[in-house]
């Protein structure tokens, strides 16, 4: 089988699925990076020498080679490419297609109703619902918004965002998180309006008030940055407090290893959120709102993490409060999701369920995963709905 992902460029959070595919397909598979990485996310430390990774081609070197490549493979993953053609020269072809997608909608379905938008949305997807294509979801709203424009009928598939896995022995498990009398809460992040770092401070409030014993470690940094920081001083809860700037992804998941509690306060913005994949896979018992798209495939609520309703602060406080009450009895709930990342959401296997469903489509038939996980049926759920704590 000769395999092709193609996306605007190749970056962290795709490199551990796409090893996992070289690992199978050596030279057979191709990431084909359309475009070079934007300077925003240059500063952010998300640069990479692809020409360090064997498996990348960039259309912008290459162009003729890469369109060649891709209109002869077997199956062609589509991501973002920022190059319509592209995607419309291989749906049209008629040969095995794959599409990954976050939201359409993501600032309200109501921006559906949009004749203009309605178009747009014909030519990219509706026009292809009963050719040979499926839609990976990268997110658990996804699929109601393609629903709602009636694109991709029982062809939508559960996806994500697949981080470096680690793992543990029993006893690294056991020894990893801090123990110092104190429960450690990690937040990891950028500092913007849409991922809520105010709600680090409110909760910090509310915790020295209840006389709880616990360290925040904040990562990141952002335009909100300093007047969290200042907030911080003039509240006097230095002492509770860790600010580490920017963090690399790898120190970002050492911190983690060492905390108890991963807090994720993004609000319906947030198509994802990778960042929650990291906390479960540290261990972490995971406090996320319901309105990320990660939350629904990934948490269950009260099994392997929380989730809270609708961006409401009062809320996920309340969850915490409850957390640090009755830590004994909440504390398995880390391990819980730490074998969520480890068994099943993880590249590894959403690679070996990616061509498993891709030999499917070869043969001409559609064979979802069965247990739940990556490439099994992705259910409707529409935003403001998922069953998440009343």
């Amino acid at each position: 089988m000769t395999f092709t992902f193609v996306s605007n460029y190749i970056n962290h959070h795709q490199i551990p699925l796409c090893d996992a595919l070289y690992r199978e397909l050596g030279r057979s598979f191709t990431f084909i990076q359309t475009m070079p990485m934007e300077e925003e996310r240059v500063a952010m430390g998300w640069a990479l020498d692809v020409h360090k990774l064997p498996y990348v081609q960039c259309l912008y070197e290459d162009e003729y080679g890469c369109l060649k490549k891709i209109a002869e493979s077997d199956v062609v993953l589509l991501g973002w490419t920022g190059r319509e053609d592209i995607a419309a020269a291989r749906l049209a072809s008629g040969k095995p297609t794959v599409r990954v997608s976050e939201r359409l909608y993501r600032e309200g379905q109501w921006k559906a109703v949009s004749p203009r938008g309605l178009a747009a949305k014909y030519r990219e997807h509706i026009k292809y619902r009963r050719k040979n294509v499926c839609m990976l979801c990268a997110g658990a709203y996804a699929a109601s918004d393609f629903r709602l424009i009636g694109a991709y009928p029982d062809k939508m598939f559960r996806w994500g965002y697949f981080t470096a896995l680690r793992t543990y022995s029993e006893e690294q498990f056991a020894a990893m998180k801090l123990k110092d009398g104190r429960l450690h809460i990690v937040w990891a992040g950028r500092f913007i309006p849409l991922k809520h770092p105010e709600y680090v401070l409110r909760l910090a409030k509310k915790l020295r008030e209840g006389g709880f014993a616990f360290c925040v470690h904040m990562l990141g940094d952002g335009e909100m940055e300093p007047a969290v920081r200042q907030d911080v001083k003039s509240s006097g809860l230095e002492e509770y407090f860790r600010f580490y700037g920017y963090t690399e992804p790898e120190r970002v998941r050492d911190v983690m290893e060492k905390c108890h509690i991963h807090l994720f306060t993004s609000n319906y913005l947030e198509g994802w959120g990778a960042v929650v994949n990291e906390g479960m896979n540290s261990g972490c018992v995971e406090v996320a709102n319901a309105q990320v798209g990660a939350a629904p495939y990934l948490i269950r609520h009260g099994e392997n993490g929380l989730v809270y309703p609708k961006d409401r602060y009062e809320k996920m406080e309340e969850l915490v409060l409850e957390l640090f009450e009755n830590w004994e009895a909440h504390r398995s709930m880390g391990r819980a999701a730490y074998e969520t990342i480890r068994d099943m959401w993880n590249a590894e296997h959403a690679a070996a369920e990616l061509l498993k469903f891709a030999d499917g489509l070869m043969r001409g038939e559609i064979m979802p995963a069965k247990d739940g996980g990556p490439l099994s049926e992705a259910p409707i759920i529409w935003p403001g709905r998922f069953a998440y704590a009343k």
